[in-house]
Parts: C-alpha cells; sequence; structure tokens
C-alpha cells in the first residue's frame, strides 16, 4: 500500500504537511467525521492519485480559526485526480482516467441531487443538509490536499476529461472547475448576469476574480470589482474589468465615476462573513457590510448572488449576534427595491461540464485570470501564508508532481 501526506489543520494561523492514512473504502474515525458516518461503506467509490488541489478562501476562514474545525482536519476540497483504485459498485469509470472532483459531495439518489441541488445532498452529512471534503460540520469526508484521495458515489460526481493529453495541457485550467469557476459562475448567473449588464463584483480574490471572468463569458458590458488590496484590484484590470478601491471612499461615488450612474444592473458577494467597512471604516471588520452595499449598488429589481461563504457558527466574530451568524443586514432596504438574493453552495455539477468545455475551445483564461501559481505540497504552509497576507494567486498545489513543481 502507497503512504500519503496530507496537509493538515493544527489550530488558528497554523496547518502542516503530515503523513497521514492511506484511503480506504470505508469512512474512519477522525478529526470533524460525525460519528453515524464511521464505518460507512464505499464500494461506489474511487481512491484518486491528485493531479493539483488548490488552497481556497474558505480553507483560510478555518485556518484563521473563524470557525468550529476541530485540529487534525485534513483540507482540502479542489481535487482534480487520476483514478488508481475504484471499488467495486463502482461501473463506468475506469483506473487511469483523469477527473474533476465537484467539491460537493452528493449522492445522486436523493430528491435534492435528482433536482440538480447537489450542493444539499441529504445523504452524506448527517449533521445537515449538504457535505464537502475536509471541511467543518461537512460529514467528515477526508479532505484532498493530499497524495491519495477517496471520492465517494463515483460514477455520479466524477467529470472525466475526455483527452487526457490535452487536458493535461490546460491542467492549471481544468483544476478551477472542482469550485471557483463554477462557484464564481453560479454567482453570476444567480445575479441575472447577461449581454450587456453592468455588474459588481466584491472582492478580488480567486473566486472575485472568477466572477468577473464568468461575467465576462456571460455578455457584461462592464465589470466592475471591488477590493482594498491593489495587488489584486490589478489583476482585475490585466484582463479588461474596471476596479475600485473600496478604502479609498464609498464604491458608489467610484462607481458612479465609471458609469455615470451610482447603480448597477447585478452584483455578486464574493467575500462572506470577513468582510470590512468601506472608506475610512476600511479596517473594520463588519460582516454585513458587502451585503449592505450591494443592495445600495443594485438597481430596484436587481439581483445579488451570493457565492461569499456565511456561516452559522464564527467564534472570532467581533460580536455575539455575529457569532451565530446573525448579521445587521438593511433587508428593509433590499424588499424596497424587490431585490432578488441568491445564497448557498454553488452546485457545481449543473455548470461544469459546459465549463469544461468553454476552457478547452479556449472561451476562457481561467487560471489567468486568478493567477494561478503551482507549488509543491511540502510548501503548503508558505502558500496559505502568503494567501492570507493578500497574494493576488490562486496557489495551486502539486502534490505528486504532474505539475512539475517538483
Amino acid at each position: 500500500m502507497a503512504g500519503n501526506r496530507g496537509v493538515v489543520y493544527q489550530g488558528a494561523g497554523r496547518v502542516e504537511v503530515q503523513d497521514i492514512a492511506y484511503p480506504e473504502f470505508e469512512l474512519k474515525d477522525g478529526p470533524g467525521v460525525n460519528p453515524a458516518n464511521v464505518g460507512r461503506k464505499v464500494p461506489h467509490g474511487v481512491i484518486l492519485k491528485v493531479v493539483a488541489t488548490n488552497i481556497c478562501g474558505s480553507d483560510q476562514h478555518m485556518v484563521r480559526g473563524r470557525t468550529t474545525a476541530p485540529e487534525g482536519l485534513v483540507l482540502g476540497h479542489e481535487i482534480t485526480g487520476e483514478v488508481v483504485e475504484k471499488g467495486s459498485d463502482v461501473e463506468f469509470v475506469e483506473v487511469g482516467d483523469l477527473v474533476s472532483v465537484p467539491f460537493n459531495i452528493s449522492c445522486g439518489r436523493c430528491r435534492n441531487c435528482k433536482e440538480r441541488r447537489t450542493e444539499i445532498c441529504l445523504n452524506v452529512n448527517p449533521d445537515r443538509p449538504g457535505s464537502a471534503y475536509g471541511y467543518v460540520d461537512m460529514g467528515g469526508w477526508v479532505g484532498g490536499q493530499a497524495e491519495y484521495a477517496l471520492v465517494p458515489y463515483a460514477d455520479w460526481n466524477l467529470l472525466r476529461f475526455p483527452d487526457r493529453d490535452r487536458a493535461m495541457e490546460k491542467i492549471l485550467d481544468l483544476t478551477m472547475l472542482s469550485d471557483i469557476f463554477p462557484t464564481g459562475y453560479h454567482g453570476c448567473v444567480t445575479a441575472g448576469v447577461g449581454v450587456g449588464s453592468s455588474v459588481y463584483v466584491a472582492g478580488a480574490g480567486p473566486v472575485g476574480l472568477a466572477a468577473a471572468a464568468s461575467a465576462q463569458l456571460l455578455g457584461a458590458a462592464v465589470v466592475i470589482v471591488g477590493d482594498m488590496k491593489e495587488e489584486r484590484l490589478a489583476q482585475a484590470r490585466s484582463f479588461g474589468c474596471e476596479a475600485v478601491n473600496v478604502a479609498e471612499g464609498d464604491p458608489g461615488e467610484q462607481i458612479e465615476r465609471i458609469l455615470g450612474s451610482p447603480v448597477v444592473d447585478c452584483a455578486v458577494d464574493a467575500v462572506g462573513f470577513e468582510a470590512h467597512g468601506t472608506g475610512k471604516d476600511a479596517e473594520k471588520e463588519a460582516p454585513a457590510s458587502v451585503l449592505n452595499t450591494a443592495m445600495a449598488l443594485t438597481r430596484a429589481g436587481g439581483s445579488i448572488g451570493i457565492p461569499g461563504l456565511y456561516v452559522t457558527g464564527d467564534p472570532g466574530a467581533s460580536d455575539e449576534a455575529a457569532r451565530e451568524g446573525s448579521l445587521s443586514i438593511r433587508l428593509g432596504l433590499g424588499w424596497s427595491k424587490s431585490h432578488a438574493f441568491f445564497t448557498g453552495q454553488c452546485p457545481v455539477m449543473k455548470y461544469h461540464r459546459e465549463l469544461m468545455a468553454a476552457i478547452m475551445t479556449d472561451r476562457v483564461q481561467i487560471a489567468k485570470a486568478v493567477n494561478a501559481v503551482a507549488i509543491p505540497l511540502e510548501e503548503a504552509p508558505e502558500g496559505y501564508r502568503s494567501f492570507d497576507e493578500g497574494a493576488a494567486s490562486k496557489y495551486v498545489l502539486d502534490p505528486n508532481g504532474y505539475l512539475g513543481t517538483g
């Protein structure tokens, strides 16, 4: 049996690359594993040799200590890999297939899965609808920032790349299919982005940049990205977006200088619960700030897509209400403008095949848009530190040397 190494959460601000168990076709007890999932058989699963696995902003929330994630949790929900073993119930996926793994774990059998709501599968997480690899309160499925990873319900979950050689040529783009590209795209679709739209994207991290690229793919006339990190705003400008530094003042006034109007057709919140204020309050954490700004900026009758993460438990929040996910949202403003709000995880399977086609036909260069940078698995702690400091990069881990970093 092969060995295995993975990125392990060690408490607030710390991750380490450690020896971890090689996957088996059964869920074992461990940090974050729901007791009801211990011993669960996975004959419908496959074991992947991981080709690429990415550091995500959602991982960073845990690593900052802003969730109830237990120490010892193996991180990573953005996985692309090669099938090296298959369970006895796997019929269509074959050893040697190169595949993308949706970060949502879903069974394909429950009501929600059959209605294409794979982000809220009813059968994979005893705690609540919806599950993901290596994430707090998501059932305890081991994360994929590792050399090898287990994927359940493989025939259902996996997206196979039809041409291995062509896929490897675009692997930095294709690895974004596991999460941030569909997530950014979902934010835009739910916000109603279409041909000729004006779009405000809050946040120039990888999901925000993916949303901006998605808005362009959907035909937006102008995409405006807001952030307070100049390096990230420069990355947004590099592929044709307008940019506003929210630390320099009211985003609406800056947008008016760009559009001639302080409102946009659509808004996307790619920040989430660790939001800060704007202008003189930019250094202060204000978890409802982006949502309230989005309502102020979006025209009456417009929609707001919210792929940014909001949580039910935030031990690091600045006030008691926010520790339970209760935020001071100006719902009356949204109601008076007849806004539609769309929240929750992206149902990756709803979009990933079409987005794969867009990548393979050169309709979009998502790796360039998010500034994908491949690093060895052993450099994951440095990647987390750099990302936390606001680097305008999407770090892609290379556990087995497929990307040539070793």
